[in-house]
């Protein structure tokens, strides 16, 4: 959170707060002339970025009717306007000390040439930056002229007793304040004798101490106006932060899901494995015993400790799948296939493996589709794809029952929908009434 410090001096949250030197030394500080080289800088910059845009803006719009030549123009203006505006940020960080988060990157929605030229037309940050680069021409134009004017004219004032025998030298008694010069007819009035001179110090010593906090001033509208147009927007910032959160979370969670399917594994699991084994083999030894009730009862037992170790198992395994981690999905979906009461065929082509927390989104959403292929879908066969395509990955399961399959409250495929929602996937399905359903599943590698 900005402190109260930085919210007066316009630093931004994510820089310390600047000190504010005295008036005495404001004029000597390194600050006030970084801001100072900054908004000199500002007309040449701005000049540059007002051509720029400008052009190739008014271009761009102009050709587009004829063909729409003119997208792909504007597209690569908009895209060069964010590699300047990333420069731009380069600048104030450097002079400034304003070191403001860069946008998102571009992320075009499909591949090709058109995916890019849509993703830049309809890119928020590239639009800002244009129009950064436009207000910087008439912003650097005030700027240069102010703050020049400003330092030239103090330091000429504060200076003026040693440059006025260069006036003395061209028979002038020092500089013209009003008329037509020696020669002309008119009554000239310069800046000479101890009083207009000394007042002219002294308004010189005032404007030389003034003019850093007037530069100041200006270069926090610098500032402001890179934050503003330059930065991430608010929302686009909450949305960042919240997808890391959400990121965490998700991570944590799958996380907590294997040390407790690994506690579970070592712990009571192998616990039952060794009650199994010595009730069995007490079974074996009071089966040749007259002792029939006893030997009932520790066959019940036995029976109902192996019932409970399977249900275990099946507990473990719903929580998350050992050979998920130890082989990969593909080696857990043919797990799961093998287990399904009608044919599957499984394919899986991925360039690595997934992230921990997607491929186990994905395992079980193929395991819900094909309990659902068993249980409700009539089905003869059914296939399980899974691949990969524009840095996402997709998770296909196909049968050829007779369909009527939705997403609706209540259904099984609902709390689906809010998993794979959870890590900004999406799962469509198509199932007409009478068959073939077809679940699709993307999911961010």
């Amino acid at each position: 959170m900005p402190t109260p410090a930085s919210a007066f001096d316009g630093s931004s949250g994510d820089t310390p707060a600047r000190t504010r030197p005295g008036i005495l030394r404001a004029p000597f500080t390194v600050r006030t002339w970084t801001d100072t080289i900054h908004l000199v800088l500002n007309l040449p910059v701005g000049i540059v970025g007002f051509i720029y845009a400008v052009v190739f803006v008014a271009l761009g719009v102009g050709l587009t009717p004829l063909f729409l030549l003119g997208l792909p123009l504007l597209a690569a203006t908009l895209m060069g306007s964010r590699a300047l505006g990333a420069l731009e940020r380069g600048r104030a960080a450097a002079l400034l000390d304003e070191h403001v988060r860069a946008p998102a990157p571009l992320r075009p929605g499909q591949s090709g040439p058109i995916g890019w030229i849509k993703a830049a037309l309809g890119d928020s940050t590239g639009w800002r930056a244009t129009l950064y680069l436009v207000l910087q021409l008439p912003w650097g134009i005030f700027s240069f002229v102010v703050s020049i004017t400003l330092w030239a004219t103090s330091l000429s004032m504060v200076t003026y007793p040693l440059t006025q025998p260069f006036y003395r030298a061209a028979d002038m008694p020092g500089a013209m304040i009003s008329g037509d010069g020696p020669k002309g007819p008119g009554a000239d009035h310069y800046i000479a004798g101890p009083g207009p001179v000394s007042l002219t110090v002294a308004i010189g010593v005032v404007l030389f101490f003034a003019t850093p906090w007037v530069v100041r001033g200006m270069a926090n509208v610098d500032r402001v106006m890179v934050r503003g147009l330059l930065g991430t927007a608010f929302l686009s910032e909450q949305v960042r932060d919240l997808t890391v959160s959400r990121g965490a979370a998700v991570d944590t969670a799958a996380s907590d899901l294997r040390r407790i399917e690994r506690d579970l594994h070592d712990g009571a699991q192998a616990r039952l494995v060794a009650l199994a084994m010595d009730l069995g083999m007490a079974k074996e030894n009071l089966s040749e015993s007259e002792d029939r009730d006893t030997a009932r009862m520790v066959a019940s037992a036995h029976d109902e400790v192996k019932l409970a170790l399977q249900e275990l198992r099946d507990l473990a395994r719903g929580i998350h799948p050992a050979v998920l981690t130890d082989r990969g999905l593909d080696a857990a979906l043919s797990s799961i296939a093998a287990r399904c009461t009608v044919p599957v065929r499984v394919d899986v082509d991925l360039p690595h493996r997934p992230p921990a927390p997607i491929e186990s989104v994905a395992y079980f959403c193929a395991s819900e589709l094909l309990t659902n292929v068993s249980k409700h879908a009539g089905a003869h066969h059914a296939w399980v794809t899974v691949g990969h395509e524009d840095g996402r990955m997709y998770v296909i399961v196909a049968d050829d029952g007779t369909g009527g399959a939705s997403t609706g409250k209540g259904s099984g495929l609902a709390g689906l929908t809010e998993r794979v929602r959870g890590v900004d996937g999406t799962l469509t399905v198509d199932s007409p009434v009478g068959g073939p359903t077809k679940v699709t599943v993307w999911l961010p590698l």
